[in-house]
C-alpha cells in the first residue's frame, strides 16, 4: 500500500493506493485520534506501521509538490491555484454557505463552480487558507515512532474539589491550545478545566499529546454550550481582559483577584477564573456574568498574551502563597527546597573552622613574602577573610582549601621548603 495520484475534480489529488482516503484524511483522522484508533475509523486495521510511516513521510517531506499533486484543504492546494488572498478564494467558489442553518444562515455567491460550508464567518476568515497537513504528518510520525509522552500517566488533583479556582476557556481554537492549559493547570494546582463551545469538538487526542503528562486534566474538562451553563456552580467569577471595557465591574490584578478568591473559597465558597478566545478575546457580552475584570500587568503597547501563557500566570499567582508549593520537582530522590543557598548533606563551616583556614593561608603567605608592602597586610587580610566569609563555605570546602594551599606550598620530598 502507497500512495498514488488520481484525477479528482480537474486536480491532481494524492491518495492511499487501493482506497478511497485523500491522503490529508489520513493525515487529519491520525493526529487527532490515537493512530490505531484512527485506522480502524478508516477501514484500515489491516496496515502495519511500517506502511503508514512511509506514506507519512510523502506527506511530511511535501512530496507531493513534486508531483504537482494537493490534497483539497491543505494549505499546498490553494498555494497551487495562485490564490493568495480571502477575495480570490470566495472568486473560486460559485456558493459558500455560512452557519448551521438556522437563522444565522448567510450564502456568499461567486463566480468560480465549487461549493463550501463552514459553521461560521469567523471560521472561514481563520480557515480559508488550508491546514498546513505536512506539519501534522511530522507530529504524527513522531507520535507512531515514539508513542504519546506520558500518555499513560493518570495523576491526581492537587485539591478537593471547589479547593481552588475552575479554569473556564471560552471558544478555544485549537486542541493543543487546551493541552498547554491544562500543562499550565498542573504546574500550579489549578485541577478543573471547563471549556464553551471548543471549536475542534470534545474530548480531543491532540489535547493530551500537548497537555504532556497532565492527564488528569484532560480526562476531567467537560464542555459545555454556553458560559452560564459552565459557571451556573460558581459563587464568584472573574475574567481576564487586555482591552478597557465599558462595564462598571472592579478591575483587579491577578493579584488582587487571587486574594479575594482564595478569602472566598476559605469561606466555602466556588470561584472560576474566565479566559476569551485566542484570536479575539472575550466579547463584552461573555464578560456579563463576571463580577471582576483581571487585567494582567503588561507592556501597554504589546498586551496580547498568548491562552496558556495567560492561564500559567494567574496559575503561577494563586500558587505563589501556598502552604504545598515546591521550587522545582519533588520526587522519591528529591526533597522538598526553599529559597537560599542549600548545603545539601554538609554544614556550613564553624567560625572555628574559617578562623584556621584564614590563619594557615596567612602563614603561608607571609612565608612567601606575599604581604609586602608590610603595611599593607591588614586591608590584604581584612579583603581575603571577606572574600571567604561571604562565600559561606561549608565544613568539608574549608577542609578542601586547607588541602589546597598544603598542597601548593608543598615541595617534593615532603618539606614545606619552595625552589629558589
Amino acid at each position: 500500500m502507497k500512495v498514488t495520484i488520481e484525477n479528482r475534480d480537474n486536480y491532481s489529488v494524492p491518495v492511499i493506493e487501493g482506497l478511497d482516503i485523500v491522503l490529508s484524511r489520513l493525515v487529519e483522522t491520525c493526529h487527532g485520534l490515537p493512530i490505531d484508533e484512527a485506522l480502524g475509523k478508516l477501514g484500515m486495521e489491516n496496515i502495519d506501521h511500517e506502511t503508514l510511516d512511509d506514506i507519512l513521510i510523502y506527506c511530511a517531506t511535501r512530496s507531493c509538490e513534486q508531483q504537482n499533486a494537493t490534497c483539497p484543504g491543505c494549505r499546498l492546494h490553494l498555494k497551487a491555484q495562485s490564490i493568495t488572498s480571502i477575495d480570490q478564494y470566495v472568486a473560486s467558489h460559485g456558493k459558500i454557505s455560512i452557519g448551521d442553518g438556522g437563522a444565522a444562515h448567510m450564502v456568499i455567491l461567486g463566480p468560480g463552480e465549487r461549493n463550501t460550508h463552514v459553521k461560521s464567518f469567523e471560521t472561514l476568515v481563520k480557515t480559508w487558507e488550508g491546514e498546513e497537513y505536512w506539519y501534522w504528518a511530522r507530529r504524527v510520525l513522531r507520535k507512531l515512532r515514539h508513542g504519546v509522552r506520558r500518555a499513560h500517566i493518570k495523576g491526581r488533583p492537587f485539591a478537593e474539589d471547589g479547593q481552588n479556582p475552575a479554569v473556564i476557556l471560552i471558544q478555544p481554537q485549537l486542541a493543543d491550545n487546551i493541552g498547554m492549559c491544562a500543562r499550565a493547570m498542573g504546574n500550579f494546582g489549578l485541577d478543573s478545566l471547563r471549556m464553551v463551545k471548543p471549536r475542534d469538538g470534545w474530548p480531543n487526542e491532540r489535547s493530551r499529546v500537548a497537555a504532556s503528562g497532565a492527564n488528569y486534566i484532560i480526562d476531567g474538562a467537560t464542555a459545555h454550550e454556553s458560559v452560564e451553563d459552565a459557571v451556573c456552580d460558581l459563587n464568584w467569577l472573574c475574567a481576564t481582559t487586555a482591552r478597557q471595557r465599558d462595564l462598571h465591574k472592579p478591575v483587579m490584578t491577578p493579584t488582587q483577584a487571587i486574594a479575594e478568591m482564595r478569602r472566598r473559597i476559605g469561606q466555602g465558597q466556588k470561584c472560576g477564573i474566565l479566559f476569551g478566545p485566542e484570536a479575539s478575546g472575550m466579547s463584552t457580552s461573555d464578560l456579563e456574568t463576571a463580577d471582576a475584570l483581571v487585567m494582567i500587568p503588561v507592556n501597554n503597547e504589546f498586551a496580547s498574551l498568548n491562552l496558556a501563557q495567560a492561564v500559567l500566570i494567574m496559575g503561577y499567582t494563586w500558587m505563589l502563597n501556598h502552604g504545598e508549593k515546591s521550587l522545582g520537582r519533588v520526587t522519591r530522590n528529591e526533597k522538598p527546597i526553599q529559597s537560599g543557598l542549600d548545603h545539601k548533606d554538609s554544614t556550613p563551616a564553624t567560625k572555628a573552622e574559617l578562623i584556621g583556614f584564614f590563619e594557615h593561608l596567612e602563614a603561608e603567605l607571609d612565608a612567601r613574602g606575599f604581604f609586602n608592602p608590610a603595611h599593607r597586610r591588614r586591608t590584604v587580610v581584612q579583603n581575603l577573610r571577606t572574600l571567604f566569609t561571604r562565600a559561606q563555605p561549608t565544613a568539608r570546602e574549608v577542609r578542601g582549601l586547607r588541602g589546597i594551599v598544603a598542597t601548593l606550598t608543598r615541595a617534593k620530598g615532603g618539606t614545606n621548603k619552595t625552589k629558589e
